[in-house]
């Protein structure tokens, strides 16, 4: 029998494909590493995308170092990934993957605009920069609901950073400072804009068009809103 030291060993070996998954769902190729393994964490390294820690000695650390030969095929080389994307770790070798296309260079997708764009919070921060700025401009009333309970949230982005900062604010610490979200374990909350509010609005008209949103979703009789 193999112990886990050798089959560590073996996995590693190999060359790994890193893929990230754009903003409308495509797969797209971020690079070829060869990998080494270093140990294990000596210091607590906190979760990317919600609140947490991994404790010390708890997870594998490697060192990635990027294969040159096929830098030309980053951002432009999309594969279909298959049904479960739940499988972030999948062996080539076995699994073969259909290439749907090879662009002439990288291109962002194009704003979907601000009725239709529905993200998770964990990719915010990932958005294109024409996004980003989109989402900056505008303010609002927004939704959040949750995969795990199915309940829903209707909050409202105020300040000068739009949208997008308000949005950062539950990437950072869960849960905005809402106190419904505060009484619950944090979540990869869907976000969608309900209404853009007009250049000219005032606070107190973006809040009134919240308070009519929490009243039409009733998401304080049947949600997370507590006001």
């Amino acid at each position: 029998m193999e112990n886990s030291s050798s089959k560590r060993s073996e996995f590693l070996e190999a060359r790994q494909a890193s893929f990230v998954v754009s903003p409308i769902g495509e797969t797209l190729l971020a690079g070829i590493y060869k990998a080494r393994y270093s140990g294990v964490n000596a210091t607590e390294r906190p979760w990317p995308h919600t609140v947490g820690v991994d404790p010390v000695g708890t997870c594998d650390v490697y060192e990635l170092t990027l294969i040159e030969s096929l830098n030309d095929l980053i951002g432009t080389l999309v594969i279909n990934w298959g049904n479960s994307e739940r499988s972030w770790i999948q062996r080539c070798d076995n699994q073969n993957k259909v290439v749907l296309e090879i662009r002439r260079a990288f291109r962002e997708p194009d704003f979907p605009g601000f009725t239709r764009l529905i993200v998770p919070l964990s990719k915010i921060e990932e958005l294109p920069a024409t996004w980003i700025a989109a989402l900056e401009s505008a303010r609002g009333v927004y939704l959040l609901t949750c995969p795990k309970t199915r309940e829903q949230y209707v909050g409202s982005a105020t300040g000068a950073d739009g949208f997008h900062g308000r949005w950062l604010s539950y990437v950072r610490d869960g849960h905005g400072g809402n106190v419904g979200l505060k009484s619950r374990d944090p979540s990869d909350y869907q976000v969608s804009i309900l209404e853009v509010a007009g250049s000219a609005a005032t606070t107190d008209e973006i809040l009134a068009s919240e308070g009519l949103w929490k009243s039409k979703l009733q998401s304080r009789e049947m949600g997370l809103n507590r006001n």
